[in-house]
């Protein structure tokens, strides 16, 4: 094992004893207990299985037969959940096959980034995290199941259903992928679109046709932001089965890769001999595992935050830290758009996770002795790749190299020799910068700030002219307490405008980017937030800003004494808080923890 990652792990464990120790007793004790089921009341019991078929009944009357939970993100408005729809009919028809009872317990809302960037339901996306873990939690807590399936892709979703799960970690569970759309045009056609009609080039008509040639079917989006982040993850940490996180939806090998996993879950129930809870799975090395892969392929700076609450979930206290000292240590092995041309089904088809897990391994940069939902425990099962091979389902051994190693490097010839994400510090505070799509001549900017408290008043200012110039975007009072912590990808149009016509631009915000932000270079995530006295609150139009990813370093270049002796701005943005149900987020808001401990509004153990 890598040295700098083997100590990782063990700060990791070291500082994690506490809480997790008392969260795997707390869990434990629960699964000693044994099913829930057999010791309800048969009122309660009778409510549980009265719309089952007579059967089924008989199956759960007793503890002979698991029953196994389907927790569901489908709706068929967003393309990346539609593929769910027949999913509960698949899994019921396998599991029944394999001795088992499925019940579908709850469904948990998806939102789409895609769809409210720059709207007002925006301002809710971080927050429906944290309403999906309760809301699985709600599903669960019938006590009617011995282990569950989590169908969930996108952004908020997939995290949110894992702390969920970990509330009921004393049951085994299976993530099911529902895989991404095939490719449209490039991702590269779909940027230049958007800049022209940035800067009025061409129409509405003209973009909409762009967009809709690019998200064009049913699947998740094919660049790689926080959705396919969470796919790559959920595989990198042995919860999905392996090598099934790309397969297309609609497919024969995609549908049966959800029939399999519906049986795998049955496996590793306490009814069996084979127990496997997922509080055990998700340890401290599959959390760092998962930080590895987010750094080995350049994943969504959304996860700097997601990671940190799933691993609170699981009595586990990883920090910032923890993913700057990796990130000296791993390189960046795939280029996948925004860092790269290659969309995840050329990564797919480069090899993709098999490849990718292969190649950490071979070079000691990924924990291999991890419990997974693989028939054999260990991460080396996911060297493999699924093949439907007359009708049945089988896993074969991947090519040992990458098949396009334009999309798929190795750690010998990586695309470049630190993580794509670095932890920025300065007078300004802690934040999170991703530096794998930023070019080297754009990774140190010097330069006046502008200053804005609302992203319409940025775009406005972009319009009239004002921004042709050098400088530095200000944008206060985007954290979770001031407006829900919306992402600002709405803005990487203009400024990537502006750093085409060869100006030197920055966004420097306590807010947050798309997972799949790209070429412009940003400071995101500062803590403490505006809301709560941060220091970019003083922060004045004309200061000189000074950011360098290389070095990890942000400043505002003035007298330390004077910067310190400034009053806080207040903020000057409309309100944030009504319309669009925001008004019903006024707790998740006031509660909310900073991004650095996973902007999380959740009771945590502790």
């Amino acid at each position: 094992m890598h040295p700098v990652i083997e100590k990782v792990t063990q700060d990791v464990i070291e500082r994690s004893h506490t809480t997790r120790s008392a969260y795997l007793k707390y869990i434990d004790a629960i699964a000693k207990e044994g099913p829930i089921r057999s010791g309800m009341g048969c009122g309660n019991l009778a409510h549980g299985f009265a719309a089952c078929s007579p059967g089924e009944k008989i199956d759960l009357t007793g503890n002979q037969k698991a029953n196994i939970a389907i927790i569901t993100s489908y709706n068929d408005m967003l393309s990346a959940h539609q593929p769910y729809k027949d999913a509960p009919d698949l899994i019921k028809a396998a599991i029944r096959e394999a001795g088992g009872v499925a019940q579908v317990a709850g469904g948990v809302p998806a939102m789409c980034d895609g769809i409210t960037q720059g709207q007002p339901g925006m301002e809710m996306s971080l927050f429906s995290r944290d309403l999906i873990a309760m809301t699985t939690a709600i599903g669960m807590s019938h006590n009617m199941f011995d282990g569950a399936l989590y169908l969930g892709v996108c952004d908020k979703i997939v995290p949110g259903l894992l702390i969920g799960a970990l509330s009921f970690g004393h049951l085994p569970a299976v993530f099911v992928p529902a895989g991404p759309m095939p490719s449209g045009i490039t991702n590269k056609e779909k940027a230049r679109a958007r800049q022209a009609y940035a800067v009025g080039k061409i129409g509405r008509k003209e973009l909409l046709e762009a967009e809709s040639a690019s998200y064009h079917s049913p699947g998740t989006c094919t660049f790689y932001g926080t959705a396919n982040s969470n796919q790559m993850m959920m595989e990198i940490m042995g919860l999905h089965l392996p090598g099934s996180s790309f397969i297309n939806p609609y497919t024969p090998l995609r549908d049966e890769l959800t029939k399999a996993a519906a049986k795998q879950v049955l496996k590793f129930t306490a009814l069996g001999d084979d127990y496997r809870p997922i509080a055990h799975m998700v340890s401290e090395k599959a959390i760092i595992n998962a930080v590895i892969g987010l750094l080995a392929t350049g994943g969504s700076t959304n996860h700097t935050m997601h990671l940190i609450a799933i691993a609170r979930a699981s009595g586990i206290v990883l920090n910032w830290d923890d993913f700057d000292n990796l990130s000296k240590a791993i390189p960046l092995i795939a280029k996948i758009y925004p860092n790269g041309p290659a969309d995840v089904n050329h990564f797919h088809a480069a090899g993709g996770m098999g490849v990718l897990i292969a190649e950490l391994l071979r070079n000691g940069m990924l924990h291999a002795d991890l419990l997974t939902v693989a028939d054999e425990r260990g991460m080396h099962s996911y060297t493999q790749e699924p093949k439907l091979i007359d009708g049945q389902l089988r896993w074969e051994a991947m090519p040992e190299n990458s098949l396009d190693t334009e999309v798929l490097g190795t750690v010998a010839k990586p695309f470049a020799t630190g993580g794509g994400l670095h932890v920025m510090h300065g007078n300004l505070g802690r934040g999170i910068s991703k530096l794998s799509a930023v070019s080297v001549d754009h990774q140190i900017v010097q330069a006046p700030a502008v200053v804005f408290d609302d992203q319409e008043d940025m775009l406005a200012a972009f319009k009239r002219g004002e921004l042709e110039k050098d400088f530095v975007a200000v944008l206060r009072f985007q954290g979770p307490r001031a407006n829900g912590m919306p992402e600002l990808h709405k803005l990487t149009p203009p400024l990537g405008v502006l750093q085409d016509k060869g100006f030197k631009v920055a966004l420097v915000t306590d807010g947050r980017m798309s997972g799949a932000s790209g070429k412009v270079p940003s400071v995101i995530h500062l803590c403490p937030e505006c809301e709560m006295g941060g220091p970019l609150s003083k922060v004045r139009n004309g200061d000189i800003i000074a950011l360098n990813l290389q070095t990890g370093d942000v400043n505002v270049l003035m007298d330390a004494a004077e910067f310190e002796a400034r009053t806080p701005l207040p903020n000057s943005s409309k309100n944030h808080h009504y319309g669009m149900g925001r008004e019903m987020f006024g707790s998740f808001r006031l509660g909310a923890s900073s991004a650095e401990t996973g902007a999380s509004n959740l009771f945590i153990v502790d």
